[in-house]
């Protein structure tokens, strides 16, 4: 038996096959192939655009897959949600969809909009959130290239945005956010229900969810005296408790710990006024909590 296991192509997939080597599984591409390797024999591999993978899980062509919960609603997709996973294109976030005019334009609502032409890629989601606020507009599929559609295409448009630069390079103005979104591990109803396929996916959800627990952090260890302990411990902020070893010598202990990797480089100059010694910092794979 095997699982198949849809990854987002473009966007994502940098980011996506970079969380699964931390999660332990080696993903290969091809510039030629949309079925990358993997060295798991239980899983075949298939790259699928971000928009369609969602509609492809919930038709059961694949088992499983990631893809944004912005195409999960797009689609109205019926599929199982596994997990979140917080990571985007260029950062371990979220990303908003957001209605957005040219700053010279009079638009400052979405009430302003009624009658306008808007250009999204997010066309479905589009009509139901005006839909919402009670705005007839006409609601345009946009290819892409979306941001530089105003004011001649169209008088606004709702596009994807993680820091906002884009649009401000385009002479955008941000008027609302219409949805917040993330990364999902999603599957097919009927393969969650087989016992075998579930079991192998709530292993991928371990391991993906230790990856991300360990994005950003580092693990810490190093010797101190007992009688330096107290104050060593003092400047440690750890996960949970650190981890103290005797050493054969019963003067010192080991400690052992993990950081936000942005703040060792302060705090290791004070472990080492503090008394420590043999300090030792090294990258985390996974933290499974």
């Amino acid at each position: 038996m095997k699982l198949k296991l849809g990854l987002p192509k473009g966007s994502l997939e940098n980011a996506t096959i970079e969380l699964f080597r931390k999660a332990g599984f080696n993903i290969a591409t091809s510039s030629r192939s949309y079925f990358p390797s993997i060295d798991d024999p239980d899983i075949d591999c298939m790259l699928i655009r971000a928009q369609e993978v969602a509609r492809y899980v919930e038709d059961g062509v694949l088992d499983a897959g990631l893809t944004g919960r912005d195409w999960v609603e797009e689609n109205e997709a019926n599929v199982v949600t596994i997990t979140d996973l917080i990571y985007a294109k260029q950062s371990f976030g979220r990303v908003r969809w957001v209605l957005a005019a040219p700053e010279a334009s009079p638009y400052k609502s979405v009430e302003d909009l009624e009658g306008k032409v808007i250009a999204t890629e997010l066309v479905a989601t589009t009509k139901r959130y005006l839909a919402g606020k009670g705005v007839k507009a006409k609601v345009e599929f946009s290819w892409g290239a979306t941001e530089v559609k105003p004011p001649e295409l169209a008088d606004a448009i709702v596009e994807v945005t993680e820091t906002g630069s884009s649009l401000r390079a385009n002479k955008l103005r941000i008027i609302e956010t219409i949805l917040e979104s993330n990364t999902q591990l999603i599957a097919n109803t009927a393969a969650w229900e087989d016992d075998w396929k579930r079991r192998k996916l709530e292993d991928i959800k371990m391991l993906l969810e230790g990856a991300m627990n360990a994005q950003g952090k580092v693990g810490l260890m190093l010797n101190v005296r007992k009688a330096d302990l107290p104050a060593v411990l003092g400047l440690l902020p750890a996960l949970k408790n650190p981890t103290i070893s005797q050493l054969s010598d019963q003067e010192w202990v080991a400690v052992n710990t993990i950081l936000e990797e942005s703040t060792v480089r302060s705090i290791i100059p004070r472990l080492k006024e503090g008394g420590a010694q043999g300090i030792v910092e090294y990258p985390l794979n996974k933290i499974v909590l």
